[in-house]
């Protein structure tokens, strides 16, 4: 697998190497940013644009994040196929006065350690070579590594106008590094968060709703198009507890045609769908339906100051991917001298 992922940053750098000078819609160019955050988020599909009212707000929905009352901390790791691809995660956030909130979150894609072979063949005299046709070896002793990383960072600001109705934004700075070249861009998300009534909430969070533009040090520009992200959830009282449907649907300009579940021309949807049950707000159950189409399941664990959220998903059925764990850690300073002000 390490070595697919030489190949694959391989054709990558290579193509930012040769376009030089350009500048489009990439497809995919702000992918990293989609693959979810949270334990809780993640076991139910990522369907949480309406549903967040914590710290992972920074990400799902930047106007929720006026909803929190106390102070947070959230980190998660996760490892893909076969520990390949490292995914880490950490956000903070505090309420502000009586109705706003700050937060910063710090997202981290990357593949560590690859090796690079370009300066260590050995021809067949046993001389340096870059031709394939005298290839013999490669000398261990010439290999150096390199990361192909992806980062991002949210600084997020929201304020309550009411008890039903709040907003936000982002403000988003993207790094990517491939090798030794690299790419930074700035972007913005604005989130809108709505509850008509107690048990109904529908959220939307639209990013990069400027088109985020990515300028590589190679001279090649790409731009990240708007992707448009609604949501509802709902709240029922039953069995003791309480259940949470919710659903999510992702719209994007990308001409996704054969890689959505549903397209209507260059604009393409995609849907997430979960269910949460919680117990005396204890212990919680989850289950979702991802936009790519894969089954997730969790559990919560909320004890003093700390919770604890588990996702599980599996990648395919012959299990040559690999399965996927996430724990997050959330701490809370769930005391009334840090409670968000009532004056």
């Amino acid at each position: 697998m390490r070595w697919c992922a030489v190949v694959l940053v391989g054709l990558i750098v290579a193509g930012g190497l040769t376009a030089r000078a350009e500048t489009g819609v990439a497809k995919y160019a702000g992918e990293f940013l989609a693959l979810g955050v949270g334990g809780r988020a993640l076991a139910l599909g990522g369907a949480h644009v309406a549903l967040v009212n914590d710290v992972t707000a920074g990400y799902w929905n930047p106007a929720a994040l006026a909803r929190l009352e106390y102070p947070q901390l959230i980190l998660m790791h996760d490892e893909q196929f076969g520990s390949l691809v490292n995914h880490d995660y950490g956000a903070v956030a505090f309420p502000f006065g009586r109705s706003a909130s700050l937060g910063l979150s710090v997202l981290r894609l990357g593949v560590d350690d690859i090796p690079d072979t370009r300066n260590a063949g050995i021809d067949i005299n046993g001389n340096l070579t870059y031709d394939p046709a005298q290839f013999s070896r490669v000398d261990p002793n010439r290999v150096t590594y390199f990361n192909a990383a992806d980062w991002a960072f949210l600084f997020t600001y929201a304020r309550s106008v009411s008890e039903q109705f709040a907003y936000g934004a982002n403000l988003k700075f993207i790094r990517r590094e491939l090798g030794e070249h690299g790419a930074t861009g700035v972007g913005f998300d604005i989130g809108l968060w709505y509850r008509p009534w107690e048990a109904l909430a529908f959220g939307l969070n639209l990013q990069d709703i400027t088109t985020t533009l990515l300028a590589w040090d190679t001279g090649r520009n790409e731009l990240i198009s708007p992707t448009v992200k609604l949501g509802t959830a709902a709240t029922l009282e039953a069995l003791g507890g309480r259940f949470t449907p919710a659903l999510d649907m992702d719209v994007r300009f990308e001409n996704r045609r054969s890689a959505s579940m549903a397209s209507l021309g260059p604009v393409s949807m995609d849907f997430h769908t979960g269910l949460e049950y919680q117990f005396r707000d204890l212990v919680a159950l989850r289950a979702g339906y991802s936009d790519i189409k894969q089954l997730t399941l969790g559990a919560g664990l909320h004890l003093a100051k700390l919770t604890i959220d588990y996702s599980f998903a599996k990648f395919d059925a012959t299990d040559q991917l690999g399965n996927t764990h996430r724990i997050s850690l959330m701490f809370t300073l769930e005391s009334d001298q840090y409670r968000r002000s009532a004056d």
